[in-house]
């Protein structure tokens, strides 16, 4: 009797094990698209990241899209540097 308790405590941590597999594998494969599905449509977004580009653990270049016109933005070690070399200024900000 005991053995047929082992074998069936042993079948049902395989099976579990294989429906929590099975559910990752899914979730890995049809998730993005899923969740995207669900959501509802937004108004037409203003900013969008185009691409990014790493080039040391400290810092990244990204290209972004904003009001249909793409910028170049450096990031990392704490500052923000845009195609001139400067820091960008808030949109408030006068001449």
């Amino acid at each position: 009797m005991a053995f047929a308790d082992l074998a069936r405590a042993l079948f049902a941590l395989v099976v579990t094990l294989g429906l929590v597999g099975l559910a990752a594998f899914a979730a890995r494969r049809f998730g993005p698209e899923w969740l995207t599905r669900l959501q509802r449509p937004r108004a037409e977004r203003r900013l969008a990241v185009v691409e990014s580009l790493t080039l040391d653990p400290a810092r990244r270049l990204v290209l972004i899209s904003l009001d249909g016109r793409e910028r170049l933005l450096l990031l990392g070690e704490g500052q923000l540097l845009d195609e001139a070399g400067a820091a960008p200024r808030p949109s408030g900000a006068g001449a």
